[in-house]
């Protein structure tokens, strides 16, 4: 028996997480579900998104069917997106789970520049926060390690020369610091 209008459950709460910086453009953007299906669509979302949100310091707007929860920082605006009937405490502890872990992994200085050289770290974060719309996990400490681990795990050939720039940095300070 299937009511009208009623509520179904699903694990699949998250549509889309979105970085924009402070002019609109995009830093980092994935999208759950079919509903943009191009990257014009995409952007034209974001755009209108952008066009509602970039005065507040942070809120929940209903925007295209979706519920939107936003964060401002300096100059980045952080975005989870969901459907219309869903929880925005959810939604909400996963931007907050998002920030936080970003903040201590970019040692509080999270803007544009640091947020681009530190790319690889923040996607995966994102990945580890959500897969295909699924909430994995909302707590940042966690979402810390886990990103720590994986980068610790990558052999010294795959490393890409941010990460062992990064890795070689850390061993000098921790050096210095003996």
């Amino acid at each position: 028996m299937v009511l009208e209008n009623s509520f179904v459950p699903s694990l699949y709460v998250i549509k889309g997480i979105v970085i924009l910086d402070n002019d609109g453009n995009r830093i980092l953007a994935k999208y759950y579900n079919q509903s943009f299906s191009t990257v014009k669509e995409q952007k034209d979302f974001e755009k209108s998104l952008f066009n509602k949100t970039h005065k507040g310091a942070g809120d929940v707007i209903l925007l295209d069917n979706l519920t939107i929860v936003y964060r401002n920082n300096v100059d980045l605006l952080f975005y989870v997106l969901g459907s219309t009937n869903e929880n925005e405490l959810m939604l909400n502890s996963v931007l907050t789970c998002l920030f936080e872990s970003l903040s201590t992994m970019l040692r509080k200085n999270v803007e544009k520049k640091v947020l681009c050289e530190n790319l690889d770290l923040i996607m995966l974060a994102v990945d580890e926060i959500c897969d295909e719309g699924i909430i994995l996990e909302s707590d940042p400490m966690l979402i810390t390690q886990r990103v720590q681990l994986r980068l610790d795990d990558i052999p010294l050939g795959e490393q890409t020369v941010s990460q062992v720039i990064h890795q070689a940095k850390e061993q000098i300070k921790w050096s210095l610091l003996k």
